[in-house]
């Protein structure tokens, strides 16, 4: 029988068997990571539930794992509701599409609406103001071409490393189906962005011109009805939007005409939810009554 006491014989690691144990008991304890963005989702659900996340810090982290599944076709803003400038014309003609519209950025075409030549920045016409006869070609930037398949992730990296804030989407036979900009890609992460013109606790209609105004559509019917002097209906709708969408039967579109008592409403801005922005135009001679809608 071998000695105990002996050199020769091995030594037991001491408490081997319950170590191996815990290990074993600690790795079936222990989450498993997510295995792909379904499960990332369900984390972060969880999270929001418990308090852990709140509601924003779970909106944008569930919008960014959102970007990285959508393409440039998803949010761009479609050929036939582009802004764009006629390289053509007058400095003097241009700037009545430029307040119109109020966009910091504009493509700018040559002869056909598909031969976009660059793009123009509003800021570089801030020290030209008082040179009518410019030609814009001067200011116009090169243009940025992607295609609609893009995904949003990878243009937001574009637009980081490039600077730019615009680019125009192309179809794959290399025609012109649309254009997006950052803030249409940080609107997917962060929600809505206002632009310069918002400033929701003051004022939401801006005159334009002697005939025209720009008017969010998150303006209080009452207060619309107040500087216009109609009577808009403020039963049902508290916003221009609510109005608006129910007399057009859906979600107001971008490019989208309405006309009622007096004044045309043109959306010059809009996203999948509402219109954020109307031009407002005052018609010569109208009736208050007839609503006529032009798509």
């Amino acid at each position: 029988m071998p000695d105990p006491h002996s050199s020769d014989a091995e030594p037991r690691p001491a408490h081997s068997a319950p170590s191996s144990l815990l290990s074993r008991i600690k790795a079936l304890l222990r989450p498993a990571p997510p295995a792909d963005r379904e499960g990332i989702r369900a984390v972060l659900e969880a999270a929001h539930d418990h308090s852990i996340l709140d509601g924003e810090s779970y909106a944008m982290i569930s919008g960014a794992l959102e970007v990285a599944d959508k393409t440039v076709a998803d949010i761009m803003v479609s050929r036939s509701r582009m802004d764009l400038l006629d390289v053509s014309l007058s400095l003097t003609e241009q700037m009545r599409t430029i307040i119109e519209t109020g966009h910091s950025r504009f493509p700018v075409y040559e002869g056909d609406r598909d031969n976009i030549i660059g793009v123009l920045l509003a800021k570089d016409l801030l020290l030209t103001l008082s040179d009518h006869a410019l030609d814009i070609r001067a200011l116009i930037r090169p243009p940025v071409f992607i295609p609609e398949s893009k995904r949003l992730n990878e243009l937001l990296h574009q637009f980081r490393i490039s600077r730019n804030h615009l680019a125009i989407v192309i179809d794959e036979h290399g025609g012109i189906c649309g254009l997006v900009t950052m803030e249409d890609v940080l609107e997917q992460i962060v929600g809505d962005i206002e632009d310069e013109f918002d400033d929701e606790d003051e004022k939401t209609i801006f005159r334009t011109g002697d005939n025209s105004w720009r008017a969010m559509g998150t303006t209080e019917i009452e207060d619309f009805n107040d500087v216009f002097h109609v009577q808009l209906p403020d039963e049902d709708y508290d916003t221009l939007n609510g109005w608006l969408a129910a007399e057009l039967g859906h979600i107001p579109r971008r490019g989208e005409h309405f006309q009622s008592q007096g004044l045309t409403f043109t959306v010059v801005g809009a996203d999948g939810k509402r219109a954020r922005w109307l031009h407002v135009q005052r018609v010569s001679g109208a009736s208050s009554s007839p609503e006529t809608h032009t798509p």
